[in-house]
């Protein structure tokens, strides 16, 4: 059974920055793709940042890129968000996201705008101005 479990969020001014954790278990595939995605009030869920596990690579959404870092703790299985230079636009619900199906290096671009199928519960992130 797969879980996702996000920690870190928090209320900070905007340019600090904050680190976001998710901690898996039940995902077996070294080959996948995991992610983070974001919803703000009265808008949809987006993208922020995706990984594909297998080579770690990483897309971003523009409005996050050159500020916002995903990786891969392996020996944790924890996944992580390095927000920095926060802004008052990124507030909102940040959500860990994962599939746990094998996927070949060819298709890792297709991380991006996957439909994931295992979604944590989210932490709230609150950025004032």
């Amino acid at each position: 059974q797969v879980q996702l479990a996000e920690s870190g969020g928090g209320s900070v001014q905007a340019g600090e920055s904050l680190r976001l954790s998710c901690a898996t278990s039940g995902l077996i595939y070294s080959s996948r793709c995991m992610g983070w995605f974001r919803q703000a009030p009265g808008k949809e869920r987006e993208g922020v940042a995706t990984i594909y596990i297998g080579v770690a690579t990483t897309y971003y959404a523009d409005s996050v890129k050159g500020r916002f870092t995903i990786s891969l703790d392996n020996y944790k299985n924890t996944l992580y968000l390095q927000m920095n230079s926060l802004k008052p636009e990124d507030t909102g619900m940040y959500y860990c996201v994962a599939e746990n199906s094998p996927r070949p290096w060819a298709q890792r671009s297709l991380c991006w705008g996957l439909e994931y199928p295992y979604w944590g519960q989210g932490t709230q992130v609150t950025v004032s101005s």
